[in-house]
C-alpha cells in the first residue's frame, strides 16, 4: 500500500481523492491516517469518488488514500459456517473483542481464524490432474456441514503435492499444482470478487419445490429450488417474521440469512433465536448450517450496499459444493436507500422517486445471480434461492423498489396490512399474490401427494369466489344468497382461519410437513363437499353450520406430526357419522 492519492473532500461516506490515475473502479482502498476500508466507484480523470465503508468523522482533506489494487473481495473457508459478519465481512465477535460494543473506525480483523485447526481429509492424490471447481479434499466444518475444499475457478493443473489427513490451519499450504512448469501452493482459502458471479458449467431450469412448511407459501405460491421471491408489505406486515420462518424451516442445506439495514433488536432476535432452534432435519442447532450478515440500519451506509454482495457470493460459493443454498436479505428496500443516498452525493441525474437511473439494473444483477446450476469441476447440482423483503413506504406498492423487484422475480408474497390488523400471520393476501413457478413444480408436488394440484385449484377457485359472495353480501345482505353459497363461505372461513392462518411462535404450528398440509386441506374440502350435498338434499344449514366436527378440524393444525394420521383418520369418521345424522329442514 505504498502508492497513494489524496483527499480533497468529504461528504459523509462519499470521500473525494485526486492523484489516484493509478486505481480502477471497484478497487478496495484505504482512508485517511485511520485505513478506513473504502471502494472506488467513479473515476474522472485522477479524481476518484470513494465510498467509505465506516464513519468518515475525523479524516479531512489532505490525508492519504492508500492503494490495495484489488477490488472488494469475500474471503471464503473453514469458518464461515456459524459465523456473524458485518456487510464488508468483519466478524462481529472478533470486533467487539478488539473494539467493544461500538465499531470504532479503521478497526481490522481477519475475516476467518487463523489460528484454528481443522481436520483436513483429502480425496485427491499426487499425479491427479484437477481442473476448477474439483475438490481436493474435505473439513467437516459443523457436525451438518462438510466444506469442501475446491480447486479456485480459473485453475487447473496437476497436483504435485496434497497434504495428508491431519489438522492444519486455514493459512497451511494444502496442495500444490504445476502448470506449464509453473507450481504454485494452495491453502482451504479462496478470494472472490463480491461483484462478480461464481462460474458454472451451465444453468438449469428449475423443477423440484423449496418445501418451507409454510402452508399458504407450499400449497397456494411455491416457490422452486433455485428461485426467486419477493415479500414486499407495509410496516409491521410480518415480513421480518416470514423470513426469519423461511430460514428456520426451508428445504435448504445451508443459509445465508442478511439483515440489511434492519433495526438493530430484530437482528438480536435472530442471533438469540436460531443457535436455540433445533434443525428438524438434523436435530442440530440451526446455526450450524447458517452464516449471518448483520448490517443495521446504524451502520454505515455504504456497507448496507455491499452487504447483498458478499451474502449472494457467500451463497455462491456453497453452491459450488452442490448444497442447495437459500438467502434471504432483509431488506433490499433499505440498500435501495443506500443506492439512492450515495447516488445523490455522487450528483447522478435521479430517476423515479430519486432513485438512480440504474437500480432496476442492480436488482437484476442481485438476483439473476440466483438458481439451479450444474458445477464445474465434479458437475453437481447446487441452486441458490433468493428471497429478498421489500419495505414500500406507505405500503404503496406502485414505488419503483417494489416494481423493479416485481420485474425480476417469479413469486410474489404481497403482504397486506388488513389481514395483520386482523392478527392473521402470515399476512400473505393470496388474492393479490402468484407464482410463476406452479406450471414446472406441481409434477412434482402430485408425485409427492397425488391430486394435490387438484385440491390447490379448489381451494383458489373457492377463495376468489368468496371475494364476490362478500361484494353481494355488502350490496344486498347475506340472507340473498343460496345455501349452497353460504356453505362456501363457511368452507372459506375454515381455510382462512384452521388452514392458512399459521403460529409462528406456536411449537407445533410453526412447522407443517406436505403430508399435513395435504391431509388439513383435504379433509376441510371434503366437508365443503358432504355440506353442500346435505343443504341441497334439504338439510338446516343451521345444522351444517353448528357441527361439532368442525372445531376438531379447527384444532387439527395444533397435533403433532406422528399423531397427525391417526388424529385424521378418527375425524373423517367423525365426520361421516355426523353428516349421517343431519336432520334435514
Amino acid at each position: 500500500m505504498e502508492k497513494h492519492g489524496k483527499i480533497t473532500k468529504v461528504s459523509g461516506p462519499l470521500v473525494l481523492a485526486s492523484g489516484m490515475e493509478a486505481a480502477q473502479v471497484y478497487d478496495v482502498v484505504y482512508v485517511g491516517h485511520k485505513k478506513l476500508m473504502g471502494e472506488v466507484i467513479e473515476l474522472r480523470d485522477d479524481i476518484a469518488s470513494i465510498q467509505v465503508y465506516e464513519e468518515t468523522a475525523g479524516v479531512g482533506p489532505g490525508e492519504p488514500v492508500f492503494f490495495t489494487e484489488q477490488p472488494l473481495s469475500a474471503t471464503l473457508g473453514p469458518g464461515l459456517i456459524e459465523g456473524v459478519f458485518d456487510g464488508i465481512l468483519r466478524p462481529l465477535d472478533k470486533v467487539y473483542e478488539k473494539a467493544g460494543d461500538l465499531i470504532a473506525s479503521g478497526v481490522t480483523v481477519e475475516p476467518l481464524d487463523l489460528k484454528k485447526k481443522w481436520t483436513f481429509i483429502p480425496v485427491k492424490k499426487k499425479g491427479d490432474k484437477v481442473t476448477a471447481g474439483q475438490m481436493i479434499g474435505y473439513v467437516d466444518e459443523t457436525t451438518v456441514v462438510r466444506h469442501k475444499i475446491m480447486v479456485p475457478p480459473n485453475v487447473e493443473g496437476e497436483l504435485i503435492f496434497v497434504a495428508k489427513e491431519g489438522e492444519y490451519t486455514i493459512e497451511d499450504v494444502v496442495y500444490k499444482l504445476k502448470n506449464k512448469d509453473v507450481e504454485k501452493g494452495y491453502t482451504m482459502v479462496q478470494k472472490w470478487p463480491v461483484r462478480v458471479g461464481r462460474p458454472y458449467s451451465k444453468k438449469l431450469p428449475p423443477t423440484e419445490p423449496m418445501i418451507t412448511g409454510q402452508r399458504i407459501i407450499d400449497t397456494l405460491f411455491p416457490i422452486a429450488i433455485g428461485g426467486i421471491a419477493a415479500i414486499p408489505g407495509p410496516f409491521g406486515s410480518g415480513k421480518t417474521v416470514v423470513q426469519h420462518q423461511l430460514a428456520k424451516w426451508a428445504d435448504a442445506d445451508i443459509i445465508v440469512y442478511v439483515g440489511c439495514g434492519e433495526r438493530g433488536n430484530e437482528m438480536t432476535d435472530v442471533l438469540n433465536e436460531f443457535p436455540k432452534l433445533v434443525d428438524p432435519k438434523t436435530g442440530e442447532p440451526l446455526m450450524k448450517r447458517t452464516v449471518l450478515i448483520a448490517n443495521t440500519s446504524n451502520m454505515p451506509v455504504a456497507a448496507r450496499e455491499a452487504s447483498i454482495y458478499t451474502g449472494i457470493t457467500i451463497a455462491e460459493y456453497f453452491r459450488d459444493m452442490g448444497y442447495k443454498v437459500a438467502i434471504m436479505a432483509d431488506s433490499t428496500s433499505r440498500w435501495a436507500e443506500a443506492l439512492r443516498e450515495m447516488s445523490s452525493r455522487l450528483e447522478e441525474m435521479p430517476g423515479e422517486e430519486g432513485y438512480p437511473a440504474y437500480l432496476g439494473s442492480r436488482l437484476a444483477e442481485f438476483y439473476e445471480r440466483a438458481g439451479l446450476v450444474e458445477t464445474i469441476g465434479d458437475k453437481n447440482h447446487g441452486a441458490v434461492s433468493a428471497i429478498g423483503a421489500v419495505s414500500p413506504p406507505g405500503g404503496d406498492m406502485s414505488e419503483p423498489v417494489t416494481q423493479a423487484t416485481l420485474r425480476i422475480v417469479k413469486v410474489f408474497w404481497g403482504l397486506s396490512s388488513d389481514l395483520a390488523n386482523r392478527r392473521h400471520f402470515p399476512a400473505i393476501d393470496w388474492l393479490r399474490s402468484y407464482t410463476l413457478y406452479d406450471d414446472v413444480i406441481m409434477d412434482s408436488f402430485d408425485s409427492i401427494k397425488d391430486g394435490w394440484s387438484g385440491q390447490v385449484n379448489k381451494t383458489m377457485a373457492l377463495l376468489n369466489e368468496e371475494k364476490e359472495l362478500e361484494e353481494i353480501v355488502r350490496l344486498v345482505g347475506i340472507d340473498t344468497l343460496s345455501k349452497a353459497d353460504r356453505v362456501k363461505l363457511l368452507t372459506t372461513q375454515m381455510i382462512r382461519e384452521d388452514f392458512l392462518h399459521q403460529n409462528a411462535f406456536d411449537e407445533i404450528d410453526t412447522y407443517t410437513s406436505v403430508d399435513k398440509q395435504y391431509g388439513m386441506l383435504e379433509i376441510i374440502l371434503f366437508w365443503h363437499k358432504l355440506a353442500t350435498n346435505k343443504v341441497n338434499a334439504g338439510a338446516a344449514l343451521s345444522s351444517v353450520e353448528n357441527m361439532q366436527v368442525k372445531q376438531r378440524i379447527s384444532r387439527l393444525k395444533y397435533v403433532p406430526e406422528d399423531k397427525f394420521k391417526k388424529t385424521l383418520d378418527k375425524l373423517y369418521s367423525e365426520l361421516k357419522e355426523e353428516f349421517s345424522n343431519l336432520e334435514r329442514e
